[in-house]
């Protein structure tokens, strides 16, 4: 049986990921994985953000997707991705199959250990930070932001920017799933009820990682029909 790919790509800044700087390494990276192994990646996903960011929306997407449909996720390079230690739970907690070409041993085992170390080296620099912060206060240096409305004024921005965020992932999911929901249809499954217990049963999860219920079923039609026809 041909395995499925799902690549993940991380860069950590806006400009790489506009130039294409790092991703074209990484993409090289997980094609030529593929090819050894006679199949090709099934879908991308590209992360442009900071190493110290834990909010990872395309790693989630991802994982989702692998678990959803069965496929391997693949990422090019482990050892960047290393010191954090949210990155590496999510994966090891996903459940899902996954390899790191530049790591092919890398297991679920693995992955835990490198995460106790990545939280251990965020401790110690967060005291460290806290340290040198208090040792500025007691030099007498005024600490804090001079602009502290402008910085309200963009946090509320932020939210904004963060609920089409989620509103995006929303359908994205109801795209995703919408094969599955045809297919079930095909076979006569079409009641609420009947959908919520085939999902189930198929093991797929909600957007959040739930249960299905009719609730959820109907709010996943609502958005497929929004969504129209592909």
């Amino acid at each position: 049986m041909t395995i499925k790919i799902i690549s993940y790509l991380r860069v950590s800044t806006v400009k790489q990921g506009q130039s294409g700087l790092g991703i074209e390494a990484q993409r090289h990276a997980i094609q030529t994985y593929a090819a050894s192994k006679g199949t090709k990646v099934n879908r991308e996903f590209v992360e442009i953000e900071s190493g110290r960011i834990n909010a990872r929306p395309e790693l989630a997407a991802a994982i989702h997707l692998a678990r959803v449909t069965g496929a391997m996720l693949v990422i090019a390079k482990l050892d960047r991705l290393s010191r954090n230690a949210s990155f590496l739970l999510a994966l090891r907690d996903a459940g899902v199959k996954f390899v790191a070409t530049d790591m092919p041993d890398a297991n679920e085992l693995t992955v835990g250990i490198m995460a106790l170390v990545a939280q251990q080296e965020r401790e110690a620099i967060s005291k460290r930070t806290r340290d040198a912060l208090d040792a500025a206060k007691r030099r007498g240096k005024v600490l804090g932001n001079p602009n502290g409305a402008a910085a309200l004024k963009q946090a509320r921005k932020g939210n904004a920017a963060g609920i089409r965020v989620i509103r995006t992932k929303t359908d994205a999911y109801a795209t995703d799933l919408r094969p599955v929901i045809d297919a079930l249809e095909a076979e006569g499954i079409t009641s609420l009820g009947a959908i919520a217990a085939a999902l189930t049963e198929r093991g797929i999860r909600t957007r959040r990682g739930g249960q299905w219920h009719k609730s959820t079923v109907r709010n996943l039609l609502k958005k497929i029909s929004a969504a129209g026809p592909t």
